[in-house]
């Protein structure tokens, strides 16, 4: 959240604040101030599903939430596999949170692969609930069970909630013509049903999404909902679950406003249509769908009544080669993309280098090398975005620190790329993209004027006393150069990508233009006006924790629990990475200790030694997943105590 307020609580596991016994034998009802829930089953199972409903019923409930999905790269994975299991964590809680949480305090396992894929996460005590159909010898054998966990003793430290969830649906759905196989397939909904009634969850949105996604299928959406209600009323009437829990709305966690759930990429989308509305320029993308990056194509292509024009290239160069021809058109123009597409751009970002026209390109980072990780997170194209270009190509780069910040970076971005006349790196990454928080929908007047103003007539008088316009002759303040839309007249001028000559743009092989030019480009994003860093020291700590991007809520998390603790630490985080924020010397200067946690093998932690000659120390990680904030916690108490 934009507004973080610091909270004890963020490192309970659970805690039980209350307790409510109903009379006559009711089931009880515990409050608690947050709960971690994960759902897990093969990639067939719907569990992304499952997880998005709950998120967004626990979203209008009031609570502050997190979420994180994991899926494999496969669009369906061997059914019954390790490698084929999907899950969804969602972390929601009563009061301000910043992370999806280091353990589920619930794991719904729909087979024993989703069973033994996560049972390694889970502390003891943790609520269990399985789909004991699935349970089958075969099933068993597949994931090198034995025997099976539900039956020798190695779940006792848990508390087992064996439900079977298939043979439910189908008798709960009997009276559907539908077949067997077409009944199974909403077990999801009942586990939804029965999780929703074991956490008071709210059902109305849920059966509304279920008739308007099935609409053309009455039958099935029928199903579906029955399914739900069944879940709902077995958790009502089963003695297995004996109480339900209640999380109360984070009443206090937000500032007034209107909020909804959004995710990364959904909310970069909706920064972009903001910024072309702000711009008063219409929205062109040119993308090639790549995971996970595609959402953004796909929402975008939604908003034509904005003026936004989407075109799916049939592949990388073509996608930020259009987009650069719309930036010559005058239109604010994108491409988005993951590592391996950036690779691909990177002769044509280097040619908007040169051409000095605003494009923004949007890299929602993933595992890498190559084809890598499609579906799992890193942050390891930070010296990409900085210097994978032939030549001397420097380009802004700037980097949402949460799923609800990537529609502010959005508009950062577009303000740097209109401003400067500059292609600008954004860089999210698939944690952000794909995982959820809630959003305050921004007051218009509280927007940015990002409008621009294009060139218009002659701009240069020659000696002899001639008026014409010269389309390198730049802004005094910023370095721009005029932008000048084609056929405008009197505005015809030379393009490329061999070097110009200042002022005229007419090629030029002169070495002393060349120097100016490259030093004039080099100069003109060093002076990129960025907000000085902001830091967190309340206690004059010795030891700073530096991050930039989605290590954001990972860190907060984890500097909570060290202050909590009684620990002296500092916390600052990068949204400027090129050029960085001109207080930043200073601010390393202050402390006789730097970490910089990231999810790579050092990126950021070398440019810091680089420009600063500070020793910063770097606490790495590229499993692709993000950092757990107890691990965190550990790495800097060790840091500090050093």
């Amino acid at each position: 959240m934009t507004s973080q307020v610091s909270s004890p609580a963020e490192q309970a596991d659970g805690t039980v604040v209350g307790e409510q016994r109903k009379p006559g034998g009711a089931k009880d009802v515990r409050r608690l101030d947050r709960v971690i829930i994960r759902f897990a089953g093969d990639s067939g199972d719907g569990m992304q599903l499952t997880g998005d409903r709950f998120t967004s019923e626990t979203a209008s409930f009031g609570n502050d939430l997190s979420t994180l999905p994991n899926f494999p790269a496969e669009i369906r994975a061997p059914a019954g596999t390790l490698p084929g299991v999907s899950s969804f964590q969602l972390h929601f809680a009563d009061h301000d949170i910043l992370t999806p949480g280091d353990a589920p305090n619930v794991l719904v396992a729909m087979n024993p692969a989703a069973l033994k894929a996560n049972i390694g996460d889970l502390p003891r005590g943790a609520e269990i609930i399985v789909n004991t159909d699935e349970f089958t010898k075969r099933a068993l054998q597949k994931v090198g069970y034995a025997a099976s966990p539900l039956e020798d003793g190695s779940l006792d430290g848990y508390n087992l909630h064996p439900v079977p969830l298939t043979t439910l649906t189908v008798e709960a759905l009997k009276e559907f013509e539908l077949s067997r196989k077409e009944a199974e397939r909403s077990k999801n909904m009942f586990a939804l049903g029965l999780l929703s009634w074991m956490y008071h969850r709210p059902t109305e949105g849920t059966e509304k999404f279920l008739k308007t996604k099935f609409a053309k299928k009455p039958d099935i959406a029928a199903a579906n909902v029955a399914a739900f209600r069944a879940g709902w009323n077995f958790g009502e009437t089963t003695e297995d679950f004996a109480v339900s829990y209640e999380v109360a709305p984070a009443a206090k966690a937000f500032p007034v406003g209107t909020y909804r759930n959004i995710s990364g990429n959904l909310a970069l989308a909706y920064g972009l249509v903001t910024a072309s509305q702000q711009a008063d320029l219409p929205l062109f993308l040119g993308s090639y769908p790549i995971t996970p990056a595609s959402d953004i194509l796909h929402e975008l292509s939604k908003h034509k009544n904005f003026g936004v024009r989407t075109f799916q290239a049939e592949d990388e160069i073509a996608g930020i080669g259009a987009a650069l021809g719309a930036a010559f058109g005058g239109s604010l123009a994108v491409t988005t993309t993951s590592g391996p597409g950036v690779a691909l751009k990177s002769e044509t970002i280097g040619l908007a280098v040169s051409l000095e026209l605003p494009l923004l390109v949007v890299d929602i980072q993933r595992g890498g090398p190559s084809t890598g990780l499609p579906t799992k997170t890193e942050q390891a194209d930070l010296l990409q975005a900085m210097f994978g270009r032939n030549g001397e190509a420097p380009v802004p780069v700037v980097a949402p620190k949460t799923p609800a910040d990537c529609f502010d970076a959005a508009l950062e971005a577009a303000r740097i790329a209109l401003t400067y006349r500059t292609p600008v790196f954004l860089l999210s990454d698939g944690y952000l993209a794909n995982g959820s928080e809630p959003w305050r929908i921004p007051d218009l007047d509280q927007l940015p004027d990002l409008r621009v103003q294009f060139a218009s007539g002659p701009n240069h008088t020659l000696e002899d006393g001639t008026e014409v316009f010269w389309p390198y002759k730049r802004d005094p303040l910023t370095l721009a150069r005029p932008w000048a839309i084609p056929g405008t007249p009197g505005l015809e001028h030379r393009i490329g990508g061999i070097e110009k000559q200042d002022g005229t743009g007419n090629i030029s092989y002169d070495p002393a233009n060349h120097d100016f030019m490259v030093r004039t480009r080099q100069a003109k994003i060093d002076g990129i006006e960025v907000p000085d860093l902001e830091v967190d020291d309340p206690h004059e700590a010795k030891t700073l924790v530096l991050g930039w991007g989605s290590t954001y809520g990972p860190i907060t998390a984890a500097v909570r629990r060290l202050r909590t603790a009684g620990e002296s630490i500092a916390q600052a985080h990068l949204r400027h990475l090129n050029p960085f924020p001109r207080n930043l010397g200073a601010v390393l200067g202050r402390y006789d200790k730097v970490v910089v946690p990231e999810m790579n093998l050092g990126q950021l932690a070398t440019l810091i030694r680089a420009r600063y000659l500070v020793d910063a120390h770097s606490y790495n990680q590229v499993n692709g997943m993000p950092f757990k904030a107890e691990q965190l916690a550990a790495a800097l108490k060790e840091a500090i105590d050093e």
